[in-house]
């Protein structure tokens, strides 16, 4: 994103304005007398492409009739030659053009020194960095002290494996480079999640503090949760949180059970209703890891956990709903994107996790016609919900770089070939809409008055009890409806 301008000088803009844009900028350049331009109009100058009335094709700085034209037809002169390609371009250093500079840069930093050459698998990332769409965006980047140190560290390994780069100082760019490395074929794609949920199980189990505790949780983690996440491909992120959280849970309940001197296997009712009543309400998560010590026998059998209670979260009225769709679709302070999401959750009812992991197969867009398969069948969206997904479609976004070179997600990411972060999203939205899980449920609360229940969770790709608990408050439910076909069919 380009930098705002500065406000402009009113005694500059009277006396010399500049003659494109008419505003008080110091003038920097005079192309004829009537063609006197600001720093801003003449950097604008450099990077106008197109083709001129005289047919070359190129760099247009100059103007005639009030047309872009070419250095020739303005009769200007203006160095946008690079000494390297040939190319006419905005010059950036040394009579290279910004793709020229960016190639020299990333050739220097993956450039072995021991060597002379760059490593065979580092060279899709450097071919994928040099042909970034803006080049001055991807130099502004590697020039950051902090990248340029890493990728001189990738440059002198002896082998390109992921071993290899998680023995590197952890930071947001070796993240963030290993990315591009598996999105351009350089290394092989793995689980993340999954590997960091193991990284985090190796420091979770330091706070534990006696270590019969830290046994049992060892194998609560391996065989319980990792077991589990090794037959999922990839892992869901909420799986990764609610993993994360029970753990955390599990372990103070067993380090609060040791500062009393009670082992696992002697807790009774009492001290597990003490836990849960001294605590937040996220200690009743401590019922997965206890019906797991119990199945295991590491815990007296018996033991119980009180149910969260359902139906007390807050929900969206139909008015607020349908206002809160008003805004969102005839507004103009949300992006293409952020509307669509808003959509789906105030329309359809879909939970952010899912809206994060669309992608373009579930997708039809025509010059008539836009659907969204979410669960057994095209939707139709009809006009102005088709509105969003037709911008959508034609700027993707987060397609300047090289992170994304066959991305398949509706709401692409900022980590390489990754879609959207649903926490982020849920931000983005939490201004618009309140809340999404409010806007989400007063959806599925309404819906559920139009229709038997197996029909919208078959169309909106819900399971039919998860639909039915919301049918059950707007007084219909998915037995009554089995019993209505049944009493039709003997008719």
């Amino acid at each position: 994103m380009a930098r705002p301008r500065k406000p402009d000088d009113p005694d500059l803009r009277r006396v010399c304005p500049c003659d494109r844009c008419g505003l008080g900028y110091p003038l920097v350049v005079t192309w004829g007398p009537e063609d006197q331009i600001c720093g801003y109009c003449y950097q604008q100058a450099k990077r106008t492409r197109g083709t001129c009335d005289c047919g070359h094709i190129g760099v247009l700085p100059g103007r005639v009739d009030g047309r872009p034209a070419c250095r020739a037809c303005a009769q200007i002169t203006l160095n946008i030659d690079c000494v390297r390609c040939g190319a006419e371009d905005e010059i950036y250093r040394a009579g290279l053009c910004w793709p020229c500079a960016l190639s020299e840069t990333v050739d220097g930093l993956l450039t072995n020194p021991d060597t002379g050459t760059i490593a065979e698998r580092l060279i899709p990332l450097a071919e994928a960095l040099k042909s970034m769409k803006r080049a001055n965006s991807g130099l502004t980047w590697i020039r950051q002290r902090h990248v340029t140190d890493f990728l001189k560290q990738l440059a002198t390994l002896p082998e390109l494996t992921h071993e290899a780069i998680d023995a590197l100082p952890r930071s947001r760019t070796r993240d963030y480079v290993r990315g591009l490395l598996v999105e351009h074929g350089g290394l092989p794609r793995r689980d993340e999640l999954l590997v960091r949920y193991q990284a985090w199980a190796d420091t979770a189990l330091e706070r534990l503090t006696e270590d019969t505790n830290r046994a049992v949780i060892d194998r609560y983690i391996r065989w319980h949760h990792l077991r589990r996440m090794n037959k999922m491909d990839p892992v869901p992120h909420g799986t990764f949180l609610r993993s994360k959280q029970t753990v955390t849970v599990a372990i103070n309940f067993l380090n609060w059970l040791g500062e009393r001197d009670i082992a696992l296997a002697d807790v009774g009712q009492g001290e597990v209703d003490a836990w849960i009543a001294g605590g937040p309400t996220t200690r009743l998560l401590v019922d997965r890891f206890l019906g797991w010590a119990m199945d295991t026998k590491n815990a007296p059998q018996g033991l119980t956990v009180p149910r969260h209670r359902r139906g007390n979260s807050t929900t969206l009225s139909a008015t607020d709903q349908a206002a809160a769709l008003d805004r969102i679709v005839d507004g103009d302070t949300l992006t293409a994107r952020d509307k669509a999401a808003a959509i789906l959750v105030l329309v359809f009812g879909q939970q952010i996790q899912d809206i994060a992991a669309l992608n373009w197969d579930d997708i039809t867009v025509t010059e008539d016609l836009a659907t969204i398969t979410l669960g057994s069948g095209p939707i139709v969206l009809p006009a102005p919900l088709d509105g969003p997904w037709r911008e959508l479609l034609a700027n993707p976004g987060h397609d300047q770089t090289a992170a994304h070179p066959r991305s398949n997600w509706v709401f692409r990411g900022h980590s390489p070939g990754m879609h959207i972060d649903p926490m982020h999203l849920r931000l983005r939205l939490r201004d618009h809409l309140v809340s999404a899980r409010a806007a989400r449920l007063g959806t599925l609360h309404e819906l559920s008055k139009t229709a038997p229940a197996a029909i919208i969770a078959d169309v909106l790709g819900y399971h039919p009890s998860t639909i039915e608990r919301h049918a059950v408050d707007a007084a219909g439910t998915y037995a009554e409806y089995i019993a209505a076909v049944r009493e039709y069919g003997q008719r």
